[in-house]
C-alpha cells in the first residue's frame, strides 16, 4: 500500500478533505514532496516553524541532548538542566513579575493549566473570553473558544463562561468581582488576524485589576517573535498575570508553557499537592530545542527584519481580488470576497508550489505566516506565485 493509502486507512482524520501533501523532507522555508515537488511554506505549520524547518542550531541542540538523556521522571521532581535553562531564558525576556514557568506539551495544555490556576488562586469560577477566539480543542480550552459552531457538538462544557467582543470597551463591564480570569489572544489568530485598536488592551488590563480578575494573554500563535517583538504584548503597554506560549517556541518540537508570578503559581503546591501535573511536560529534547530557538531569534536578530518583510508582502500582494490585508508583523491575513474564491486560489497556489491556508473563524482570508527567516527573494517568489494563482483560479469567475 502507498503512504497515502496508509494515511487514509490508519491515521485518524480531522476532516473529509485533508491536503494530502506527502512530505519527504523540509529545510528552511521549503518542504519537498516524495517525487521532488517543492513547496514554499507560508504558514510555518500554523505558526510553529518560526526559525524555519530543521534550523541547524535546533538540530545540534537536539543531537547533543540525545546523547545525555531523554525522559527521566514526571514533571517537577528532578532537576533537569534543559528545563531550568529554558525557564531562565524565558523569564529574562519578560517583566520581572513573570518569573515562574510551567512546561507542558502543547498550547491547549497551557490553556488548561492556566484556567485551573486562575480558578484555584482567585477562588472564583467565572471565565471570560472573546467571541471568535481560539484557545484549543480540549474540554476546558474548547469552553473558552468563541465559536459556537465548534462547541455545540461537545456540550456540556465548562459552566460559568462568558463571552465578550474583542475590541469592545463597553463589553469590559461584563468583567466583575465574580471573574476568575479573562483569557484573550493578544492578537486574535483564527478570527483572521484582528489587532487590538487604540488602548483597548490597556482598558482591559485596568478593568481586570479593578475587580481582581487575572489577565491571561494567549500568545500561542503571536509569541516568540511572530509579530516583530518577542512577545506581542510588548507593543501594547500592558503586562499579563499569566502568559501562554507554544507553537513557535519549540523550533518544530512539541512544547507549551504558562508563565506567572511565583506567588500565583504556588497555588498548585498545596490543597491538593500536584494541583496540576504532567508526565511529559518539559521534555528535555523539546526544552533544548526551545532554548536553541529562543537564542536563534535573539542572536540572528530575526525580530529586526519582521516589519520590513511584512511591508514587502503588503507592497507586493496587490490584486483586485484581495479586499484587505491585516497584519501584526508576519502574522498576516489577505481577505478575499468568499471562501469559494479563496479555496480555489489556495488549491492553485499549492499546485504552483506555495503553501497557504485559511482561518477557522474567517474562511475568506488567506493565512500568511512564513518562517521569520524568509528572505526578500523568497517573499517575492511567494507573492508572484500567489498573484499568478489568483489569476488562474479566478479566470472563469465573474
Amino acid at each position: 500500500m502507498s503512504m497515502r493509502q496508509l494515511f487514509l486507512q490508519n491515521v485518524a482524520q480531522t476532516s473529509d478533505f485533508p491536503l494530502m501533501i506527502e512530505v519527504e523532507k523540509a529545510e528552511g522555508v521549503y518542504m519537498y514532496g516524495a517525487t521532488g515537488e517543492r513547496y514554499l511554506d507560508l504558514i510555518s505549520g500554523i505558526g510553529v516553524s518560526n526559525v524555519g524547518h530543521r534550523h541547524p542550531r535546533v538540530l545540534k541542540a537536539i543531537h547533543e541532548q540525545l546523547d545525555k538523556y531523554m525522559h527521566l521522571m514526571v514533571y517537577g521532581e528532578f532537576v533537569q538542566a534543559p528545563q531550568a535553562q529554558l525557564a531562565q531564558a524565558l523569564t529574562q525576556t519578560l517583566p520581572k513579575r513573570l518569573n515562574n514557568v510551567y512546561f507542558l506539551n502543547s498550547g491547549t495544555e497551557a490553556v488548561e493549566g492556566a484556567l485551573k490556576l486562575a480558578k484555584r488562586y482567585t477562588g472564583r469560577t467565572e471565565l471570560v473570553s472573546c467571541r471568535n477566539a481560539y484557545h484549543g480543542s480540549t474540554q476546558g480550552a474548547l469552553s473558552v473558544n468563541g465559536s459556537e459552531g465548534f462547541k455545540n457538538a461537545f456540550r456540556p462544557l465548562l459552566p460559568d463562561v462568558r463571552h465578550i467582543q474583542y475590541n469592545s470597551i463597553p463589553d469590559l463591564q461584563s468583567i466583575t468581582s465574580r471573574t476568575a480570569a479573562v483569557i484573550i489572544e493578544t492578537v486574535q489568530g483564527e478570527a483572521g488576524v484582528r489587532v487590538a485598536k487604540d488602548d483597548y488592551l490597556q482598558h482591559l488590563r485596568r478593568r481586570c485589576t479593578e475587580v481582581g480578575a487575572l489577565l491571561i494573554l494567549d500568545e500561542i500563535q503571536c509569541g516568540f517573535g511572530r509579530t516583530g517583538t518577542f512577545w506581542a504584548f510588548e507593543q501594547f503597554g500592558i503586562e499579563p498575570d499569566i502568559l501562554l506560549c507554544a507553537k513557535g517556541m519549540g523550533g518544530g518540537m512539541p512544547i507549551g508553557a504558562f508563565i506567572a508570578p511565583q506567588e500565583i503559581m504556588a497555588a498548585f503546591k498545596t490543597d491538593p499537592i500536584l494541583g496540576h501535573c504532567t508526565t511529559f511536560g518539559g521534555h528535555p529534547i523539546s526544552c533544548v530545542a526551545s532554548l536553541a530557538t529562543l537564542q536563534t531569534i535573539q542572536e540572528e536578530q530575526l525580530l529586526e527584519g519582521v516589519a520590513t518583510k511584512a511591508a514587502l508582502f503588503r507592497e507586493l500582494l496587490v490584486h483586485p481580488r484581495i479586499k484587505e490585508i491585516r497584519n501584526c508583523g508576519l502574522m498576516m491575513a489577505a481577505e478575499f470576497e468568499s471562501f469559494e474564491v479563496l479555496k480555489a486560489v489556495i488549491d492553485q497556489a499549492i499546485r504552483n508550489g506555495v503553501l497557504t491556508d485559511w482561518f477557522l473563524f474567517c474562511d475568506n482570508s488567506m493565512r500568511i505566516a512564513p518562517p521569520l527567516v524568509i528572505s526578500e527573494t523568497e517573499i517575492r517568489e511567494a507573492c508572484a506565485v500567489i498573484l499568478q494563482s489568483i489569476d488562474e483560479a479566478t479566470a472563469n469567475l465573474k
